[in-house]
């Protein structure tokens, strides 16, 4: 939690805005991969970011217009930076695997907020060598792709997990109702999964002291 004065008292949330946009807010709003909603069957996501992390530039991630504001600031690199008092790591990666021929490059994001560590993988084509696993380290929580298709699917979200060995898992990209794109849903995922599952609707607070520890998965749902 952030403390703002005596009395005041700032809670950590997460938001899932449908496929791989997520809010994650204290004093200031981090959106990831923001789409439009309409191009892909979802509504639209409900927010306007600070900070906003497009980790590739495909339709589906990469609608920043939807979310930003005058003063938004916008992250398309692999750049280390801080921004707002948000350390933000950019790794280079692809988007498939054939090293970007099919689909390009991809960003995972790091970033620390309220001394929890996130890492979204964006849209990962690929299982990750233990060279990136190392720049990516210590992870609290982990947005990961698993409908496949476009991505890693179950299987391979699975073998990543189990290298970043996240405390808490939190599924994306994956088939909701509406959702127009050929995916697959989020069962496979589960019926693999030996961790607790926590459904936590579309939004949920977090503390540093709070976070299990055995990992969970968190499963949004719209």
């Amino acid at each position: 939690m952030l403390f703002t004065g005596d009395e005041d008292i700032i809670m950590l949330q997460l938001r899932w805005h449908g496929h791989s946009c997520f809010e994650i807010t204290n004093d200031k709003t981090i959106v990831t991969d923001p789409h439009d909603g309409k191009s892909i069957g979802i509504p639209a996501p409900s927010v306007q970011g600070d900070i906003i992390l497009v980790s590739h530039d495909h339709y589906d991630h990469n609608s920043v217009k939807t979310v930003k504001k005058i003063d938004s600031k916008v992250i398309t690199d692999g750049r280390k930076c801080n921004v707002d008092n948000v350390e933000i790591y950019g790794i280079n990666t692809f988007h498939d695997e054939e090293n970007g021929a099919k689909r390009g490059k991809n960003i995972l994001f790091k970033f620390i907020v309220d001394n929890i560590t996130f890492c979204h993988l964006g849209d990962l084509g690929h299982n990750l060598d233990d060279e990136t696993i190392s720049k990516i380290g210590d992870v609290d929580v982990l947005f990961i792709p698993i409908g496949g298709t476009f991505t890693i699917d179950d299987k391979k979200a699975w073998n990543v997990i189990k290298k970043i060995k996240p405390k808490i898992i939190v599924p994306m990209h994956y088939k909701i109702g509406g959702l127009s794109l050929p995916i697959a849903g989020i069962d496979a995922f589960l019926e693999q999964n030996h961790y607790n599952v926590l459904h936590v609707g579309n939004e949920i607070d977090i503390e540093k002291e709070d976070l299990p520890e055995e990992p969970e998965v968190w499963a949004f749902t719209l």
